[in-house]
């Protein structure tokens, strides 16, 4: 009989029967009358039920499966004929090649270790060199991680958009909900550079363009010992930009926060009501805080934040080439496509994955 470890969900390390225990656990306080006395703590317990459930099930599906496998091989020496034979070992074959395939996929859940992989995402295009051409980019980029994240499982939500001057965007923030939408999310974090022929060049030359993507884990309050003072910001409503209707163009209903003591700088608009729309833009904020304050205490800055650097030539970590030939490659892996439609139709995980076997490289190979 096998049985896998691995690590759990918020950097917990943790094998299936300390898993299956702890949801035990976790259940029975559910069952308490008093549960709800204390709803941001029930909603915890629900949160890390379910996060668990989703690390440990796949893993318990296994033994079933592994169990499954010998009944067939004892079927196969069991067997009457070549016939039968054939038959048996015709459905081992299908069972092994899904076998491998949720075997990967666990591998790949093994991966995500940091402690805040199990949470949400949210994910930040900022255009750079390049003016519209890089503007009109961002918002090929923000379609195409919209188009990952739904294929992957996870739900988007658009929190704030910024149009460009002439075309497309200059940014766009949304945040990606699932169990570990950041753990894969973050892969993506750095300067992405495309190179095309321009469709505003009247003389049909070839651009080069760039655009920044961060990504940050969203904290619940009781992820995070972080607190944020109103006295310490400086906030500011104003009127939607963009799509969104009549109503939302005519009300101060969306919120920029600015911390003035580090500088960062927040905003949502997804909603009609202005304090919802405070309240997450609060919520990112307080997680942007998180990040930077890991960032300082590993004193790693380039892992995050440096990585990205500048919005130009030379700290791409990933170039999509549409002209003269097509290829997406991935400079820190240097994994690559051929496929650039499937790719900017979300095609991500063959990136994805190979950063996070090669333990998450930020420097360019």
């Amino acid at each position: 009989m096998l049985w896998c470890s691995g690590r759990g969900i918020s950097g917990v390390s943790f094998d299936g029967e300390a898993g299956l225990a702890r949801i035990a656990e976790l259940e029975a306080e559910m069952a308490q009358a008093n549960f709800w006395d204390d709803q941001a703590s029930a909603q915890g317990v629900i949160s890390e039920v379910n996060r668990l459930k989703a690390k440990v099930q796949p893993i318990a599906g296994l033994r079933t499966d592994l169990d499954d496998v010998e009944t067939m091989l004892e079927l196969i020496d069991a067997a009457e004929n070549a016939e039968e034979r054939s038959e048996y070992s015709g459905e081992l074959i299908e069972g092994l090649a899904d076998l491998q395939g949720r075997l990967d996929t666990l591998e790949l859940a093994s991966y995500l270790s940091g402690p805040n992989d199990g949470c949400n995402a949210i994910l930040s295009i900022n255009s750079g060199a390049g003016g519209t051409e890089s503007c009109d980019w961002a918002e090929m980029l923000l379609r195409m991680y919209s188009r990952w994240a739904e294929r992957t499982g996870f739900s988007v939500e658009l929190l704030e958009v910024t149009q460009g001057e002439e075309a497309g965007i200059s940014s766009a923030t949304i945040r990606i909900q699932g169990t570990n939408a950041y753990g894969y999310a973050k892969a993506e974090r750095g300067v992405h550079r495309l190179v095309r022929i321009s469709p505003f060049d009247s003389n049909a030359r070839r651009h080069t363009s760039f655009c920044s993507v961060d990504v940050i884990a969203e904290l619940d309050d009781s992820d995070t010992d972080i607190e944020v003072q109103e006295s310490d910001c400086r906030i500011d409503v104003y009127r939607a930009s963009g799509k969104g209707g009549q109503h939302v163009n005519r009300t101060e209903s969306a919120v920029r926060i600015t911390h003035l003591p580090s500088g960062i700088v927040v905003t949502c608009q997804n909603d009609r009501s202005q304090i919802k729309n405070k309240a997450t833009a609060m919520r990112t904020l307080k997680s942007r805080l998180y990040e930077k304050q890991e960032d300082e205490k590993r004193s790693e800055m380039e892992k995050f934040y440096g990585a990205k650097g500048e919005i130009a030539w030379g700290n791409q970590i990933r170039s999509y080439v549409f002209q003269p030939y097509q290829m997406v490659k991935d400079l820190r892996t240097s994994v690559e496509s051929g496929n650039v439609q499937a790719v900017m139709d979300g095609d991500l995980d063959v990136f994805i994955h190979a950063w996070l076997r090669a333990g998450g490289p930020i420097a360019r190979q």
